[in-house]
């Protein structure tokens, strides 16, 4: 061997960093999870049920489906469904999943396609026994207490006890799973200044990354701002341990939605039963109605006063610094039309994926003997949805007229980079 051979290399090299890069992402988002169900009162769950429900949580925040069911013998029946993804555990994983990702890649000097698509096939070889693995931990049963009501007689009558459980449909969890892992790859790729890529792609990158960069600092600070308004809540108006809940498992389940409907979507929904929207109340009270209700700003005014309309004012603000942002982060020389198409198909993106991943339904009921929803604290319904083609169709609107305007406020003060 010359003295100047490369060393040979260990079967094992880009495994190690490749586990770190998983079980970094995965103990990132295990931790927010427990910290936000302890808050949330899950500490009082029966012995073992903590573990099968964190993991529960974990599947939803890579996209993953838990499946709600009921036993209640022939004489009962109980049904229920639950689609909701915990954002806050979502994007502390992606955060952490992206920037373990790159840091290798920034280290490269050879440029091509395969030292990223090799380096991801590791990171999806390992994440997909990781997701496996949850996918199985989270199911549990428990048994459902009828309470002292008519409900509960007849329970007490013909014998009838009442179980409900969650369990986690495994294939669709394993498949939505490694979406989102590409979705989480591509994103960082995209928005990657020194991670290699082929001459194709790398093309695309310097066109499309000022225009991500600026839509994914857009729901960041989203997310800040609703961070610093629920910590005032939590400090001002009490019950501090639920507010924390939501900040560590829904917080950009409010921040977006509520963007959204600063630039003039409508969402729809109701509330029905003792669950509920936890954050803030006036959301609660507009959908808790007999029929499915409007949530926008019309109807959060009419509410609760004009004090909403801060919520237009703050799309604006971030949409214009957005567009700013991305003026001046793009080369010399690009005409204020793509900057406006760039932003507006990006905007109109992240609007999609919004609508996408805030929504929730969730739906329990009980019946015995065909008498059904009885029990206090046994059945109920939650449900919010954008309409999205009408939310996206707003977000290329306002897209368009703030790249345009932000093009040329960079312009004109001559801070466009070079």
């Amino acid at each position: 061997m010359s003295a100047h051979s490369p060393p040979p290399r260990s079967p094992f090299h880009g495994w190690v960093p490749a586990l770190v890069t998983v079980a970094g992402s995965l103990a990132a988002m295990g931790v927010v999870a427990a910290l936000g169900l302890w808050a949330a009162g899950a500490a009082g769950l029966p012995e073992g049920a903590f573990g099968p429900v964190l993991a529960a949580v974990l599947v939803l925040a890579v996209g993953g489906t838990v499946r709600l069911s009921g036993d209640a013998g022939g004489l009962a029946d109980a049904e229920g469904g639950l689609t909701v993804i915990p954002l806050s555990v979502t994007l502390t994983g992606a955060l952490v999943l992206g920037w373990c990702f790159l840091r290798p890649l920034r280290r490269r000097t050879a440029v091509g396609a395969p030292g990223p698509a090799g380096w991801a096939a590791r990171v999806a070889v390992l994440w997909l026994p990781a997701v496996l693995g949850l996918a199985l931990a989270a199911r549990r049963t428990f048994e459902v207490p009828l309470g002292d009501d008519l409900l509960g007689d007849l329970g007490e009558l013909f014998g009838v006890r009442p179980v409900a459980g969650f369990a986690a449909d495994v294939l669709p969890t394993v498949l939505t799973g490694l979406v989102w892992l590409a979705g989480v790859l591509m994103v960082a790729l995209l928005m990657s200044r020194g991670a290699p890529l082929p001459p194709g792609p790398a093309r695309f990158r310097a066109g499309a990354r000022p225009a991500a960069r600026a839509v994914v600092g857009l729901l960041l600070a989203s997310v800040a701002v609703a961070l610093v308004v629920a910590l005032v809540v939590a400090a001002t108006r009490g019950r501090p341990a639920e507010t924390f809940a939501v900040i560590l498992l829904g917080l950009p389940n409010v921040a977006w939605p509520a963007l959204t409907i600063g630039l003039g979507a409508t969402w729809e929904g109701r509330v029905e039963g003792p669950f509920g929207l936890p954050m803030p109340r006036v959301l609660d009270e507009v959908l808790r109605t007999p029929d499915v209700s409007e949530l926008n700003l019309g109807s959060l005014v009419e509410h609760d006063g004009g004090r909403w309309w801060w919520l237009l004012v703050a799309a604006a603000v971030l949409v214009a610094g957005a567009a700013c942002f991305m003026a001046a982060a793009s080369p010399a020389g690009v005409p204020p039309w793509q900057h406006a198409v760039r932003l507006a198909v990006a905007l109109a993106l992240a609007v999609l994926t919004i609508g996408s991943t805030a929504r929730v339904s969730a739906r329990i009921g009980l019946s015995v003997l065909g008498i059904g929803d009885l029990g206090e604290g046994l059945s109920g319904q939650v449900l919010l949805e954008p309409r999205l083609w009408g939310a996206s169709g707003l977000a290329l609107l306002w897209g368009l007229v703030a790249g345009f305007a932000g093009a040329w406020a960079v312009r004109g003060t001559g801070r466009r980079k070079r």
